[in-house]
């Protein structure tokens, strides 16, 4: 009985591998308007007296049934958007899925001005510049036209058709503290919860932490910008042949929140441990190597702060984007144990 009692418990699935979910749906946050003085006649519009609503988030939730306390949110990177989490570019199940599967509630952002959430109240001008080769190498998927050996990432041309068409542009310049602030409005709307950010949205993360108390940790996968120091300590800006990396400081008071919840930082592999002259690579070394002087500062102050560089463990081959490559379920278990491990999967 005990042992029937835990099955039911931990999974949220049917028989035939159906997730069953109790409730889903979306929303947005955050944002602001803008209107155009002036009167309104609604029989000869024009823009003046009229309003727009923009630079909010959009939202995407599922709950499962028998969930878990805290629900995940889950914050795209850099020229992405909310598909980052859902189905693989090899059509496997991907983060949304495999953490529904284990019964927590999963919250998926479209950051403002991106994506769903492409209302912009800011001029924008979209150029189509062809850049996906040089995405491929800064993704760490291999050199032009080459695959590096042993990638975590499935070669075939419908895989990598699907992974180039899950970019997208912004509607609008990035604004970290719009982005911030929308996110902190998601967690004053749901309460206690879990980030997780990928890449760019890493340092929009710190960010939020510090404005919300109701993040009670991040797990954050390659971080790439906006790592944050106490007034005083931020470290000398770090070439690369990828271009310079600079940290930001902020006052102690607001530093001191970071120290108030776990974090855990996963880099993958193909990183070199020296100066390389790729780009796409050598970029990486700096940012995690700046990691590892944040984990260091943050934690100095009392922090609790976790920089894991996957090749460390013997798990090899992954790219920039971990959770969606071919062992992303091996990620997500690494993800899983640190969550039990800090209390956070009742």
């Amino acid at each position: 009985m005990l042992a029937i009692s835990i099955i039911v418990f931990t999974q949220c699935t049917t028989k035939d591998n159906s997730i069953i979910i109790h409730e889903q749906g979306s929303f947005t946050v955050g944002g602001s308007v803008i209107t155009n003085p002036g009167t309104f006649n609604p029989y000869n519009p024009t823009p003046e007296g009229q309003s727009l609503h923009g630079d909010h988030a959009y939202v995407f939730y599922q709950i499962p049934t028998d969930a878990r306390k805290y629900p995940l949110v889950m914050w795209h990177g850099f020229g992405q958007f909310s598909k980052t989490w859902e189905t693989t570019p090899d059509g496997r199940e991907g983060y949304q899925n495999i953490f529904l599967r284990k019964r927590f509630p999963v919250y998926l952002i479209d950051q403002p001005r991106r994506g769903d959430a492409g209302r912009s109240t800011v001029s924008a001008s979209i150029n189509p510049i062809p850049d996906e080769q040089q995405w491929f190498g800064t993704f760490r998927i291999g050199i032009w036209p080459d695959y590096f050996e042993g990638v975590q990432f499935a070669r075939d041309k419908q895989t990598l058709e699907q992974y180039f068409r899950s970019m997208t542009p912004d509607i609008g310049a990035i604004d970290v503290n719009v982005n911030a602030e929308a996110v902190s409005e998601l967690f004053d709307k749901i309460g206690q919860g879990i980030l997780i950010t990928h890449s760019h949205s890493g340092g929009m993360g710190w960010l939020t932490a510090i404005k919300n108390q109701n993040i009670s940790a991040i797990v954050s996968y390659e971080p790439g910008s906006g790592f944050l120091f106490p007034e005083g300590e931020v470290p000398a800006p770090m070439s690369s042949a990828g271009g310079t990396l600079e940290a930001f400081d902020i006052p102690m008071q607001d530093f001191m929140k970071l120290t108030q919840i776990p974090i855990v930082i996963y880099y993958g592999d193909f990183i070199p441990e020296e100066l390389n002259s790729n780009p796409g690579q050598d970029g990486w070394r700096v940012r995690m190597e700046m990691a590892r002087l944040w984990r260091d500062c943050v934690n100095k102050y009392g922090g609790d702060v976790t920089v894991v560089h996957l090749p460390e463990l013997g798990v090899k081959g992954n790219t920039h984007f971990p959770f969606s490559d071919l062992n992303n379920v091996e990620i997500a278990d690494l993800m899983s144990e640190w969550l039990r491990d800090k209390g956070l999967d009742n």
